[in-house]
C-alpha cells in the first residue's frame, strides 16, 4: 500500500508541530512532501526543519501538485474555508484545523462541497482520537458510569497577545478557539447535541470575546457546564460525571492521562518526535493523521468520530453563544443557518 502524501498549507506553530507528529508515524504510511506558506523563505525554512522536498509560496501550487493526496490546513481561522474549498476543488482531501469554519452555515457549505466532490474532510479535532478519549466512550458504552449526568469542563490560558484569539479580522475569540474544545467533549460524552444554551461573557475592545461561561443542556436533563477564558489560566480539566461514578480527563484537550472511575489514574505516553514540538503534547496529532489515513483507504468521506453532523452540531452551539454574548462576524451576514 503507497503511503499517504501529504502537504501542508501555513508554515506556522501548529503545522509545525504537526509535521512533528506525522514524523512519529512510519514513512510507508505517511509523507510529507510539499508545504506552502504566505511567504516563500519561511515555506523554505519550514520543508528544510522537515525534511519535505517541495515548497511553495502561496497555497495555489499545492492545490496544483498532482503527488499530493491530502492537505492539513494549519491557517488563521477565517481562511479555513477559503483554502479547504481550493484544495477540494483540486480534488484533494482536506484535515482542517478547528474550528472548520467561522458559523455553522459556512461549515456546512464546506461539507456539502467536500461530498460533491468526493473527498474525505475532516475538522481536525484531535482530542477525539487519544487513548484517553477512546477509553472513555468505551467506559460509557458499557454503563460503567451509569447515566451521565454532568460534564464540568474549563479551558483557559493568557491568550490576549495573541492574535488569532485577540482580532476579530482573523476570526478570534474564545468561542471559536478554545470552545470548539469544551462544547466538543460535552457532546463526546453526552452522545447527543444540546438542546438548550445559556450563555454570557466578556469582550474586547475589537469586539470579541475574551472568556465565557456556558451551561448546555442535553437531552435527559444532562448538564455541561462550560468555561473558556483567553485571561486566566484554568485547570483544564473536564469531568465527566455519572450515576455510577466520574471520569477526569487532565489537560482533557489533549490528555495523556485521566483519573479513572475506581480512582486508577491511567497513562498514555507519545512517542518523542524527531523535531521537538512546540505545543504541550503535540506528538498526539498523529492519532488524526492516522485516522485521515484509515478512512481515506476506506473510501469514506468523513469519520464517525469527528463526522459532518458533528462539526455542524459544534459551529451551532458556537453560533448560539457568539449570539447570546453579542459577538459578531462577518461571516454571519454571507453564510446563514
Amino acid at each position: 500500500m503507497a503511503p499517504l502524501r501529504w502537504a501542508i498549507v501555513s508554515a506556522g506553530t501548529i503545522s509545525h508541530d504537526f509535521a512533528c507528529a506525522v514524523s512519529t508515524l512510519p514513512e510507508a504510511d505517511h509523507q510529507l512532501v510539499a508545504v506552502g506558506a504566505r511567504g516563500l523563505e519561511n515555506a523554505r525554512k519550514f520543508a528544510a526543519l522537515h525534511g519535505i522536498p517541495r515548497f511553495y509560496e502561496g497555497y495555489e501550487a499545492i492545490a496544483k501538485d498532482a503527488e499530493v493526496d491530502v492537505v492539513y490546513v494549519g491557517t488563521v481561522n477565517n481562511a479555513h474555508y477559503e483554502v479547504s474549498r481550493m484544495m477540494l476543488e483540486a480534488g484533494k482531501h482536506v484535515l482542517c484545523e478547528k474550528p472548520l469554519c467561522v458559523n455553522r452555515g459556512q461549515a456546512r457549505a464546506l461539507l456539502d462541497f467536500a461530498r460533491e466532490r468526493g473527498r474525505f474532510c475532516m475538522e481536525a479535532i484531535w482530542s477525539r482520537f487519544f487513548p484517553s478519549y477512546i477509553h472513555l466512550r468505551e467506559r460509557i458504552g458499557r454503563g460503567d458510569l451509569g447515566r451521565i449526568e454532568r460534564v464540568e469542563v474549563q479551558f483557559g490560558f493568557p491568550l490576549t497577545h495573541v492574535e488569532r484569539v485577540r482580532m476579530k479580522s482573523l476570526g478570534g475569540g474564545t468561542v471559536l478557539d478554545l470552545g470548539v474544545y469544551t462544547i466538543q467533549v460535552a457532546m463526546w460524552a453526552f452522545q447527543a447535541e444540546p438542546v438548550k444554551i445559556e450563555a454570557a461573557g466578556q469582550l474586547n475592545d475589537e469586539g470579541v470575546d475574551v472568556g465565557i461561561t456556558a451551561k448546555l443542556h442535553f437531552p435527559q436533563g444532562g448538564v455541561a457546564n462550560i468555561r473558556t477564558s483567553a485571561i486566566d489560566k484554568l485547570p483544564n480539566t473536564a469531568v465527566i460525571i455519572g450515576t455510577k461514578g466520574s471520569i477526569t480527563l487532565h489537560d482533557f484537550w489533549c490528555p495523556t492521562e485521566l483519573t479513572d472511575v475506581d480512582g486508577t489514574v491511567r497513562s498514555y505516553p507519545l512517542p518523542t518526535p524527531k523535531v521537538e514540538c512546540i505545543l504541550q503534547n503535540s506528538a498526539g496529532l498523529r492519532y488524526e493523521a492516522e485516522e485521515t489515513r484509515r478512512r481515506i483507504l476506506a473510501g469514506e468521506l468523513e469519520s464517525p468520530s469527528v463526522s459532518h453532523q458533528d462539526s455542524l452540531a459544534i459551529a451551532g452551539v458556537q453560533d448560539a453563544i457568539r449570539k447570546q454574548i453579542g459577538v459578531e462576524m462577518p461571516e454571519d451576514y454571507i453564510y446563514k443557518s
